[in-house]
């Protein structure tokens, strides 16, 4: 039985920076090849980074990726490179490529066929569909077909149409975003495009940050049988080499065809006691796997877009003092800095847990009170509004005068501003524009407040001990800005509306459908009514990690002007019945 190495090289790249990725492809490349591999596999578009976006706009940059591919293929040796980049079809159209070189020469490319254009997808866009059919290559005399991302999703897809020209050994190249219980979705695909095809599928995806997505890595080899062969790590970079077994040989499939391209590669000999790769990962738990998509994605944000350092008030609350030990994680202790600003309604266990939580993380921390500007605004405000604010205006006052401060810092320092809201105040807008809104990522802003209590509690089991101090995350929620103010006062409690914001932004349940699956009609009613106000404040909210199927942002793009309200009654959401 045909046996191929093939190296599955789970890279980071950066949009936009051709040279630096040239050489990431270079060293993963020469990894392969001193693995011995015969085939090194490559994540889709590797060349320009995912998604380029309107970068394809340009046609500098389109000419550009070109020239660097053409000195990654002349660079290629004995192991042949399977890479991705941006080419154009014969009519001069844009196309989502991949190439196999070998020897310093291109052998061969395959445009993506299947474009997706939903969710955080736009390949229609910038992109023609790949047309006719795919050229058979044969690497270290298996037949090899080569697809790109969406091509493995659907059944009857361009996969099957390789497997019926003869391929033995499917590849797939990828820049597939992180979701919650992604990783069991891509298992259950590669299952049925194994079993249609009857052939293992290598499948490779990049790794790495990219504004609000992040590319979990997260690898995988199904052997011909379905069975699971390999599993790169998640959310860090490998060049993961796999010996597989192939069904069959070119022999057994008849005379190769004349338009076949061989490529020969260097014959491995193994040791005598050198057994066959393949490398099985472990996997990440749940609240593991979210965490280390928020710490990928702040750490690339800010390294990728040249922040050293950042800053984060600290509340004392449960949702700043996650914020912080991601950061400090993301960033060491020494990169991040941490600011106190209390009010005359700030209590001071919540002070003195801000403190403790710097001091556990080792993050220097400055105690900044905020009361003289809040009296200093208050009595400037007082003509204009004929005596001093009060209520909501005195409460998001005190958000600003805090938002003032960190952006001041960021100005002087160089630091970025770390936002601390998460989805459940996103998604009903409680939060305060230009106040704790204010900064330049947030970090949670696609974790539910539920959620936040989860990490916390897997963040202090990992380091043993309390390291997020214990009465954060027993003590009430509140944004302490009046006197006993809590969260629940304004809210439903998390527990309840957490599920209603999921069914109807994640889901796209109506408020009908909500309460036919049983959440109290008055509760739905209320946070619908929330979330379709808010509209206008998320627009203007910095970008933030994307760790669920629907966030908001690329994935969610709602009009702000927007007066649909379904009516009220068993036909709601629904088209009604006709005839």
């Amino acid at each position: 039985m045909p046996r191929v190495r093939v190296a599955a090289c789970q890279i980071n790249t950066v949009v936009g920076d051709l040279e630096g990725n040239a050489g990431r492809i270079l060293d993963a490349l020469a990894e392969a090849e001193e693995g011995g591999a015969d085939l090194a596999v490559f994540p889709e578009l590797t060349v320009t980074g995912y998604p380029p976006e309107d970068l394809l706009s340009r046609p500098a940059f389109v000419a550009d990726n070109q020239l660097v591919f053409a000195r990654i293929a002349e660079a290629s040796r004995s192991c042949a490179a399977v890479i991705g980049f941006v080419d154009t079809d014969h009519r001069g159209r844009l196309v989502n490529a991949a190439a196999l070189c070998h020897q310093g020469r291109v052998l061969g490319s395959y445009h993506k066929r299947l474009l997706p254009n939903y969710g955080v997808f736009d390949e229609q866009r910038w992109f023609t569909p790949g047309e006719g059919a795919a050229e058979r290559y044969l690497v270290a005399g298996v037949p090899v077909g080569i697809t790109i991302c969406e091509d493995m999703w659907f059944a009857g897809g361009p996969m099957a149409d390789q497997a019926r020209a003869g391929s033995r050994l499917l590849v797939n190249l990828n820049a597939s975003p992180y979701s919650q219980g992604r990783r069991d979705e891509r298992i259950a695909v590669l299952a049925d495009r194994v079993s249609e095809t009857g052939c293992p599928v290598v499948y490779v995806n990049q790794v790495g940050g990219q504004d609000e997505l992040v590319f979990d890595g997260a690898s995988l080899v199904v052997a011909a049988d379905g069975a699971l062969l390999a599993a790169a790590g998640q959310f860090t970079e490998e060049v993961m080499l796999v010996d597989i077994d192939t069904v069959g040989s070119s022999e057994a499939l008849g005379p190769i065809p004349a338009d076949a391209v061989q490529v020969t590669t260097t014959p491995r000999r193994p040791a005598p006691d050198d057994p066959p790769a393949h490398p099985m990962a472990p996997v990440l738990d749940h609240g593991a796997e979210v965490y280390e998509a928020l710490v990928l994605g702040t750490r690339d944000y800010l390294a990728k877009n040249g922040f050293s350092d950042a800053v984060i008030g600290l509340s004392g609350g449960i949702d700043s003092s996650l914020v912080a030990v991601i950061a400090v994680d993301a960033l060491g202790a020494e990169h991040v800095h941490g600011v106190t600003m209390p009010s005359r309604y700030s209590s001071g266990g919540s002070v003195d847990d801000a403190v403790t939580l710097a001091n556990n993380l080792g993050v220097a921390v400055a105690t900044v009170p905020i009361e003289p500007a809040h009296h200093a605004l208050a009595t400037t405000l007082a003509p204009l509004m004929e005596g001093e604010p009060t209520g909501l205006t005195d409460e998001n006052l005190q958000s600003r005068i805090r938002g003032v401060l960190l952006m001041a810092l960021s100005n002087a320092k160089g630091w970025i501003v770390l936002t601390t809201g998460n989805k459940s105040e996103m998604a009903t807008g409680y939060s305060t524009l230009y106040g704790d809104s204010a900064g330049g990522f947030a970090v949670i802003k696609d974790v539910p407040k539920t959620l936040v209590y989860e990490l916390c509690r897997h963040r202090n089991r990992k380091a043993g001990y309390d390291l997020i101090p214990e009465p954060v995350l027993t003590k009430a929620p509140s944004a302490e800005l009046r006197p006993d103010q809590r969260d629940d006062e304004s809210l439903p409690p998390y527990s309840v509306l957490d599920p209603v914001v999921a069914g109807y932004v994640e889901g796209d349940r109506s408020a009908d459908d909500l309460i036919k699956e049983g959440f109290d009609a008055e509760t739905v009613d209320r946070v619908v009514g929330l979330i379709d106000r808010a509209e206008y404040k998320r627009r203007q909210m910095p970008p933030g990690v994307r760790i669920s199927g629907k966030a908001f942002g690329k994935d969610r793009r709602m009009p702000i002007t927007n007066n649909y309200r379904p009516p009220p009654g068993p036909t709601s959401g629904r088209a009604p019945t006709v005839g």
